[in-house]
C-alpha cells in the first residue's frame, strides 16, 4: 500500500468514504426522520443525509490528506467524531496508476463532493435515483471518480443486499458494474425528470431520439451511460453543478467517452472555478461529436460558457 502513488491512494480512500457515507445514507432513510430542507427553487431539497454524508467525507479524506483541496454541495465542514480511519479499497490500490498520474502531488488535487445527488428523489422514495458522487480533479481536469449506488437492488426485496460503488480512474478504466449493447437503430437519450425547458427540449429534439428516459441525479443519467442503457445525457440548462459532474466525467472518460457543454468544451475543476455548469452538458459514451454538432445554434446562442 505504501508503495502505490499518491492518486490511487485518494481514490482508494474516496472509495471506501463513499462506502460509508452509503450506509449512513440506509440508516437515515430507515430511522424516517430525513431532516428535509428547502434551500428554495424547484425541487431544490436538502437532508439529513446530504449534511451527515458531506461531514463524514469531508472528516475521512482530510483526515489522511491534509493539503487536499474539498469542494462539496453542502458546505459543511468536516464531523471530527466522524470514524476516519475508514481505510483504503484493496482493489484500487492492486491497479497500476498511470505514468502521467503517478507524481500527482496533494496540492494538485480538487475532491468534488456531492454527498447525495438525487435528494429530491430521496424525499420522493425513488431511491433508485440516488448517489453518491465524489470525483477527483487534477490540475483541473477530472481524473477519477466514484459513483456509489446506496439503495441499488431495493426493489430485490426486503432481504436484499443494497449498495454498490462504481469507480473509474483515466488511464486505468472502470468497475463495478456490467455493461449491456444498446438496442441496434434506437437513439435512447436521458435528460432531466424535473428541471426540463424549451431550451432542453429543443436541443433532445434535434437528435430525433427514439425514447427519453427522464430519470433524477447527474450520477443516475451518467450511469445509464456507462451502462449502456442510454446513448447520451442532454442538459441545455444550467442546472447542474461541477460536483454532479465531476466524479461521472472521470468514469466515463475512463471508457472512453467524454463529457462536455453544449458547445463541446471541456468543463474545469480546479479550486476557484465557478461551481454552475452554466453552458449545461453533453456526455455520451461515442460519437460525441456527433451529439454536438446537433445542439441547435439557438440553443448555443442561449447557453453562454
Amino acid at each position: 500500500m505504501s508503495s502505490a502513488a499518491l492518486l490511487m491512494k485518494v481514490v482508494a480512500s474516496s472509495v471506501r468514504a463513499a462506502d460509508k457515507a452509503a450506509e449512513l445514507v440506509r440508516k437515515i432513510m430507515k430511522g424516517g426522520d430525513l431532516g428535509i430542507i428547502d434551500k428554495g427553487g424547484l425541487n431544490n431539497f436538502q437532508t439529513e443525509a446530504d449534511r451527515s454524508c458531506e461531514r463524514l467525507i469531508r472528516a475521512t479524506l482530510a483526515a489522511q490528506y491534509p493539503n487536499l483541496k474539498i469542494i462539496g454541495e453542502e458546505d459543511e465542514a468536516a464531523d471530527a467524531s466522524s470514524d476516519a480511519k475508514s481505510g483504503m479499497d484493496d482493489d484500487v490500490l492492486s491497479k497500476a496508476c498511470p505514468e502521467s498520474l503517478k507524481d500527482v502531488k496533494e496540492e494538485q488535487i480538487v475532491v468534488w463532493v456531492d454527498p447525495l445527488d438525487g435528494t429530491a428523489e430521496f424525499t420522493q422514495n425513488l431511491l433508485d435515483h440516488v448517489t453518491v458522487l465524489i470525483g477527483i480533479a487534477v490540475d483541473g481536469k477530472a481524473v477519477a471518480g466514484v459513483i456509489n449506488q446506496p439503495f441499488y437492488n431495493y426493489k430485490a426485496g426486503p432481504d436484499a443486499t443494497l449498495g454498490r460503488t462504481i469507480w473509474g480512474v483515466v488511464g486505468v478504466g472502470a468497475f463495478g458494474f456490467q455493461r449491456q449493447e444498446l438496442p441496434a437503430d434506437s437513439m435512447i437519450i436521458t435528460t432531466t425528470r424535473s428541471h426540463s425547458n424549451k431550451l432542453v427540449n429543443d436541443c433532445i429534439d434535434s437528435m430525433k431520439p427514439t425514447e427519453v428516459m427522464r430519470v433524477g441525479g447527474a450520477g443516475n443519467k451518467v450511469l445509464k451511460l456507462i451502462e449502456g442503457k442510454a446513448h447520451a445525457y442532454v442538459f441545455a440548462s444550467p442546472g447542474c453543478k461541477k460536483w454532479d459532474t465531476c466524479g461521472p466525467e472521470a468514469i466515463l472518460h475512463a471508457l472512453g467517452g467524454k463529457l462536455t457543454d453544449v458547445h463541446g468544451n471541456a468543463l474545469q475543476y480546479h479550486n476557484g472555478v465557478k461551481f454552475p455548469n452554466t453552458a449545461g452538458v453533453i456526455a455520451a459514451c461515442s460519437q460525441h461529436e456527433w451529439f454536438i454538432s446537433k445542439v441547435p445554434q439557438s440553443v448555443k446562442d442561449e447557453m453562454k460558457p
